[in-house]
């Protein structure tokens, strides 16, 4: 299990508390804004849109803003931006290699500002290619534990639909399948009376560097940073943290 994949589901746990929430907010309407003019605004004719709009929903974004993203997103209302989706990459603290995911409607605004955090909080930006080779695009699902749901309740459900793999995250289980598959396993995770808390296409690093507590810290205060920058969706990383650090960090 990734350190990266702890953390952020530790940090997703949090999000509702996080004092930067309305940024979390403005995040979930930006995806749900390209996703509706991508695929248009019918939830169920569009799965993409289907899971923008539940995870923005199970992450508290009011309605009222959803149904505008959407309308803009489809061109029904007017005040839509053209996003486009941007990846940069970089090193972080303990040679860390990291992936940084944007939807903005301006290139160079967002190349500076993710330069500037980036080399500001002890990273260093690469070259296009040179960290993209160490992930691999993958289909992750969060699953509560909730109502009995076991790993092989799971696997009984979603294996014929492309599931990969389980991974248990105390509170939840990961699922992980490929990016391709993500509507059908969600698809037959719900068939089988199974909640989710997240479906997204995401990377997931093909080989991990571990941390130790001084380098861990660095780290996340780096992807903090990242994250707060408007322009920036998403941001993977190639670290492991073990329980005893996580521990320490907490």
């Amino acid at each position: 299990m990734s350190g990266h994949s702890k953390w952020a589901t530790i940090k997703h746990k949090k999000a509702i508390l996080d004092s930067r929430r309305a940024k979390s907010f403005a995040k979930y309407i930006k995806a749900i804004e390209v996703t509706a003019r991508v695929g248009g605004a019918d939830l169920g004719g569009n799965p993409a849109l289907y899971d923008a709009v539940t995870k923005a929903k199970k992450n508290s974004v009011p309605a009222d803003n959803i149904e505008r993203a959407i309308k803009r997103g489809a061109g029904l209302e007017s005040g839509g931006a053209e996003y486009i989706t941007i990846m940069y990459e970089g090193y972080g603290p303990g040679g860390v290699a990291i992936m940084i995911e944007c939807l903005s409607d301006n290139r160079n605004r967002a190349a500076s500002e993710v330069r500037v955090a980036v080399t500001r909080n002890g990273g260093n930006m690469a070259d296009p290619g040179s960290v993209a080779y160490m992930f691999n695009r993958k289909g992750l699902i969060l699953v509560p534990k909730d109502g009995g749901v076991t790993e092989d309740k799971i696997m009984e459900a979603a294996l014929d639909a492309g599931l990969e793999d389980v991974n248990d995250f105390g509170d939840n289980f990961q699922v992980v399948c490929e990016s391709s598959d993500l509507v059908a396993v969600r698809s037959a995770l719900q068939s089988a009376g199974i909640d989710y808390e997240s479906a997204d296409s995401s990377f997931l690093p093909s080989v991990t560097v571990p941390l130790d507590a001084e380098n861990a810290k660095k780290l996340f205060a780096l992807i903090d940073a990242i994250e707060d920058l408007d322009d920036v969706q998403n941001v993977f990383a190639n670290f492991d943290v073990s329980d005893e650090v996580m521990a320490s960090l907490e």
